[in-house]
This record gives structure tokens, C-alpha cells and sequence, in this order.
């Protein structure tokens, strides 16, 4: 894993030439729905933006779903961020990567992750960001479920609750899911 390189506070962004760009970061956050397959994709497409850095953060059950190997960018997890704090002065990962990210997109969101985000459970990488994240930056989530957990009741107070925390819904769309049946 590359080490997080933040911007040399002396020097003013965008000074170094005439004709640097500034570079815009988004953070991608991953969980555990099958619709992490759609990563790598994900992930080609932002990278034909440009000016546009990306860096992925994805929970373990994440990884089921995608190989690695395919994701052109930095890949944290979990594991990354234990390895990188071992001592009183050293940086902590959810708080580097909540200061390196112009934009946060979470996609997929699972139901296990809306709820814990809902609830201000912060036990992994991701949704330690998320609890950190300034809010006064963009969160852009994405849920991605099965239809009849997206259908139950406290789906929609949890989506709620993430609205009122400022962040935006990249509404559902309906197709054909991976189980076979068809719906949000």
C-alpha cells in the first residue's frame, strides 16, 4: 500500500508551475453488497475524469466480491489501518484519508453498513471515516441491496437519518438482481 501523501502545507496548491492542475480526491468506500462486483468499473470510469484521484476504501466482506488485482488504486482495508498505528504520534488512517478526500462516494452501500453508519457504529475502516468525515464535504452514498430488505421499514429511516446528516442519496434503480428476482 502506498503511504498517503497530503499536500506540502508551505506551498500553496497549484503554485508549483504555471501549468499544474490541482488534482480533485475522491474516496470510494466499498461494502459487502454483490454490487461490488461493478468496482473495477467503478473505479476505469473515475479515472477518465480529469484531474480526478481516487483512492478505494472497502470493508473485508467487500472483498468477496472484487479481485484486487483489477483496482488500478490505492486499496485500504481494515488491516491497513492497524499496520500504519503503532504508537501515540503516529497518523491514523480514517483521519489522514477524512483529510485527503475532496468527495466521499459509497457504492455500494449494504444494509449491514447503512445501519451501522445509521447508528454511528464505527468498526472498521470505512465507516471510521464516515463518522469522521467532515461534513462539510460531499458524502455521496449509493444503497444496493436486495429488494426486500430495501423494502423493509427501517430502510428508509436509516436512509433518512444519513439525509439528515447532510450526506446525499444516490437513489436505487430497479433491474434484475443477482438472486433472480427483479425490483429496487
Amino acid at each position: 500500500m502506498e503511504p498517503i501523501s497530503l499536500p506540502d502545507p508551505g506551498i500553496p496548491a497549484g503554485n508549483s508551475s504555471s501549468v499544474a492542475q490541482e488534482k480533485f480526491r475522491v474516496l470510494v468506500g466499498v461494502t459487502g453488497s454483490v454490487a461490488a462486483l461493478k468496482l473495477p468499473l467503478l473505479v476505469a470510469e473515475l479515472l477518465k475524469i480529469p484531474g480526478l484521484e481516487v483512492k478505494v476504501v472497502t470493508t473485508e466482506r467487500a472483498k468477496h466480491f472484487y479481485n484486487a488485482q483489477e483496482i488500478p488504486v490505492t486499496l485500504y482495508g481494515d488491516e491497513e489501518e492497524w499496520q500504519l498505528w503503532k504508537g501515540r504520534s503516529d497518523p491514523v488512517l480514517h483521519i489522514e484519508l477524512r483529510r485527503w478526500a475532496d468527495l466521499m462516494v459509497v457504492a455500494p452501500l449494504d444494509a449491514n453498513t447503512l445501519a451501522k453508519v445509521a447508528n454511528g457504529i464505527c468498526d472498521n475502516l470505512l465507516t471510521c471515516v464516515i463518522r469522521a468525515w467532515d461534513l462539510s464535504k460531499p458524502l455521496l452514498f449509493c444503497p444496493a441491496m436486495n429488494t426486500a430488505m430495501w423494502e423493509h421499514p427501517i430502510t428508509a429511516q436509516q436512509v433518512e437519518q444519513l439525509k439528515g446528516f447532510g450526506y446525499t442519496e444516490i437513489p436505487c434503480v430497479v433491474k434484475k438482481l443477482v438472486c433472480g428476482d427483479e425490483g429496487q
